[in-house]
């Protein structure tokens, strides 16, 4: 949460013991185990690990956060993942690498249907809290996403990310907004943001 914001608005707690065992299932799924598969888990972005679209230090904002790899190609200065503290521009980087030719393995966002998350306000603007542990982000092609609330994050307004869809209908509903899959998201959505 960032240094700034006041927790007074309300918190919603969505883990339930249900929630951690298909989380837990799914992550032995995506990697690193005996089953061999080639797809990289998430990482921390703890660390002092910087946005590579805009520089800012990602522990230190409000809001999703997200990390994806790529085949053959990785972010300038460092190794994969590739890591921001915002949906948006997670998803705006990896377009423009889509358009320089670019093969993303696995992307992965803040999957607030797997956290406690606090809705915090600031000045009249009220911010989502992020959640950088690995066990917080969950697959981008696996999640609904709500756009066009008022709720901030590191750049302001932000796609809020949910791995239940019931999750994300009923944030849209408390929230305002519209709810997507992955595949709706386009580069025209995205600067609308």
């Amino acid at each position: 949460m960032c240094n700034h914001c006041d927790p007074t608005i309300s918190r919603r707690s969505v883990l339930t013991t249900a929630g951690a065992v298909g989380v837990a299932a799914t992550a032995g799924c995506l990697g690193g185990g005996s089953g061999g598969s080639d797809v990289p888990e998430p990482i921390a972005l703890t660390g002092g690990k910087q946005c590579d679209t805009c520089g800012m230090v990602i522990e230190q904002h409000p809001g999703p956060a997200g990390q994806v790899f790529y085949r053959d190609n990785a972010p300038e200065g460092h190794d994969n993942p590739a890591w921001f503290c915002s949906a948006w521009e997670t998803f705006s980087y990896n377009f423009a690498r889509q358009d320089e030719g670019w093969t993303r393995v696995v992307g992965y966002l803040t999957d607030y249907s797997s956290v406690d998350y606090d809705l915090s306000d600031d000045e009249g603007a009220t911010f989502i809290s992020a959640h950088l542990d690995p066990e917080a982000f969950a697959r981008m092609d696996e999640l609904f996403y709500v756009a066009g609330t008022d709720i901030k994050g590191a750049m302001g307004s932000d796609l809020v990310p949910f791995s239940q869809e019931s999750d994300a209908v009923a944030f849209a509903e408390e929230q305002g907004g519209d709810v997507y899959e992955e595949s709706d998201i386009s580069p025209d959505l995205i600067a609308r943001l």
